[in-house]
């Protein structure tokens, strides 16, 4: 199982998403948002799939989706801006097996604007139960992207 031996942070995660970002995106790099949103959707697959957090910082419900607040207050000061990827992240300290899952996460989520992916959670069960400025209980994200991944015969 990916990322069992090594306990990740949510900002190892992002980081590791803020690098990998500057290959990928044609320019558009990634704001506050949507790195807010690419942290949920990490999440909640990684639950799906291995029925065990990716990372342990909890997810709340905000008035945007879903927020890591530590996360956020990391990059607030970028606004709507994209975020300056990080210069002395190294990719390596996440373990292959989890950096091939991102990809996969990245492939899926990271085509879509920030506004797009806020729409996309408000439209979730586990956004749309949990009361503002609350805790995103990991096992609502579980059974619902579980129910994700059956659907689509993955």
């Amino acid at each position: 199982m990916p990322g069992t031996a090594l306990v990740l942070s949510a900002r190892d995660i992002a980081e590791y998403f803020l690098t990998f970002s500057e290959e990928l995106d044609s320019g558009e790099g990634i704001s506050n948002l949507k790195l807010q949103k690419l942290l949920y959707y990490a999440q909640g697959y990684y639950l799906a799939a291995f029925d065990s957090p990716l990372f342990q910082d909890p997810i709340e419900a905000w008035t945007h989706g879903p927020v890591v607040t530590g996360v956020y207050h990391t990059y607030k000061d970028f606004g709507s801006n994209p975020i300056t990827p990080p210069s002395n992240f190294d990719p390596e300290k996440i373990p292959a097996e989890t950096r091939d899952f991102l990809d996969e996460v990245y492939d899926i989520v990271g085509q879509y604007s920030a506004w797009k992916l806020r729409e996309m959670t408000h439209n979730e069960p586990p956004w749309k139960n949990t009361d503002n400025g609350e805790v995103i209980p990991q096992s609502a994200m579980r059974d619902y992207f579980q129910n994700l991944v059956d659907d689509s015969g993955a």
